[in-house]
C-alpha cells in the first residue's frame, strides 16, 4: 500500500524521542516500510531523513514557537493549521491508499477530507473540547478511529463507542529492549520531565523506600525541574540525561523496578512497556491506562500518593522478571501492533 502518515508537529519524529507519540510515529513508519509498504511521513521538516518526509512545517514548532504549546497562542495555531491544511490537500491529491492520522489536529477529521482518502485516526491523548466533538462527528465506515486503551475508549465515549472505534495497543520491538535476568537493586524512571509525569513523586517514593533512582528523559518544563526535581538530585538520586536507543535500553534493563508516576490520565504508557520488556516489574499510580498496561506485572496505588508508592516498590520487587517480560511478548509487540494497523487500513479502504 501507499500510506500517508500524518504526525504531530511539536517535536521532530526522530530519536532520541521527545515522548511516546514521537516514538510511536517513528516506529510506525519504520515498521510499515520494513513490511514493504510505500510510506510518506508528513511531519516537521527536521524529522528523521531515514524516511521520505513531506514537510508539514519547516521545523518542529517547539523550536519556532518555543514554550507555546497548550497556551492558545494565535500565531502558533495559524502556523500549524496552515501546515496541516496544505498537507491534507497534498495527501488527497497524492494517490495514497490510506492515511494514518496521528496529528491531534481537527483538520484531517473534516468529512470532506476523510471522504477523499480512507483514513485511520489514532487518538493519543485524553479527550479535550477542541477535538472531542470533531472526533465524534467524523466517524464513518471509511474513517476508523483507534484509542490506545479501554480506559481511553471510555473517556472519549462514556456512553459507548461506535463500531468504527477500536482499541489499538501500542507495540514495541522487544529486540530493542533486551531482557536482563537480574537487576542491580535500583529503581529507574523515564519520560518527559514535566508535572503531568510526576517526576518529583518518583523521587520521593524512591527516597522513602531507600532505593537508588536514576531519571532519564528530556527536561520539558525547566521551571518544574528547577523548583521540584533538581533540588532532590544528589547521592542515590541521579539524573542520567536524555538517552535513546541501545544506551537507554541498557540503563533501564540494569535496574530492578520501574517507577510509573502519571499525574494525568495516561493514555497508554509506552515507557512502562519498554521497561517491562527488559524484565522490570512496575510500581506506579493507578491512573489512565496503567492497570490495563501493567496488569500482573506490577503493583499500582492511588494517584499522587508517594508514601503508598514507596510500599508498592517492595511489592513489585517480589514479582519475577519473567512476568513483565512475558506480558509484553503476549500483548504489546510491534508485530501484533502492525498486524492490527494493516487490518484497520483494509477496513477503512473497504468502507
Amino acid at each position: 500500500m501507499r500510506i500517508a502518515l500524518l504526525a504531530h508537529l511539536r517535536h521532530p519524529i526522530t530519536p532520541p524521542f521527545a515522548g511516546g507519540l514521537e516514538a510511536y510515529t517513528w516506529h510506525l513508519a519504520e515498521g510499515l516500510t520494513a513490511r514493504g509498504h510505500e510510506v510518506v511521513l508528513f511531519a516537521a521538516g527536521d524529522s528523521d531523513p531515514l524516511f521520505s518526509i513531506d514537510p508539514v512545517i519547516p521545523v518542529h514548532h517547539e523550536r519556532s514557537f518555543p514554550g507555546l504549546e497548550h497556551r492558545g497562542d494565535p500565531g502558533l495555531k495559524a502556523h500549524v493549521d496552515a501546515g496541516y491544511a496544505a498537507a491534507c490537500d497534498r495527501i488527497a491529491a497524492g494517490g495514497f491508499d490510506v492515511l494514518h492520522n496521528n496529528s491531534l489536529s481537527r483538520l484531517p477529521l473534516e468529512r470532506r477530507r476523510t471522504a477523499a482518502v480512507p483514513t485511520v485516526t489514532s487518538l493519543h491523548v485524553p479527550p479535550y473540547d477542541a477535538l472531542r466533538w470533531c472526533v465524534h462527528d467524523s466517524v464513518t465506515a471509511g474513517h476508523r478511529i483507534t484509542v490506545t486503551s479501554q480506559a481511553q475508549a471510555q473517556a472519549w465515549w462514556p456512553d459507548g463507542a461506535p463500531p468504527e472505534v477500536s482499541v489499538l495497543h501500542n507495540g514495541i520491538d522487544p529486540a530493542l529492549w533486551p531482557y536482563q535476568a537480574q537487576g542491580d537493586g535500583s529503581a529507574v524512571w523515564c519520560g518527559r520531565i514535566a508535572p503531568i509525569k510526576g517526576t518529583h513523586l518518583a523521587v520521593r517514593s524512591a527516597q522513602r523506600a531507600g532505593l537508588p533512582l536514576t531519571l532519564f528523559g528530556p527536561i520539558e518544563e525547566p521551571d518544574y525541574w528547577e523548583t521540584q526535581v533538581a533540588p532532590l538530585i544528589g547521592g542515590p538520586i541521579r539524573y542520567g540525561g536524555h538517552l535513546g536507543g541501545p544506551a537507554l535500553a541498557q540503563e533501564v534493563g540494569r535496574a530492578s523496578v520501574f517507577l510509573f508516576t502519571p499525574c494525568w490520565d495516561e493514555p497508554f504508557g509506552l515507557v512502562a512497556v519498554e521497561a517491562m520488556a527488559c524484565g522490570l516489574p512496575v510500581a506506579g499510580f493507578a491512573r489512565g491506562a496503567a492497570a490495563e498496561v501493567v496488569g500482573e506485572a506490577g503493583c499500582l496505588v492511588p494517584p499522587e500518593d508517594d508514601a503508598a508508592l514507596a510500599q508498592a516498590i517492595g511489592t513489585a520487587l517480589m514479582i519475577p522478571r519473567t512476568v513483565p517480560h512475558a506480558r509484553v511478548h503476549r500483548l504489546f509487540t510491534r508485530d501484533l501492533w502492525l498486524d492490527r494497523c494493516e487490518a484497520l487500513y483494509a477496513g477503512a479502504r473497504a468502507g
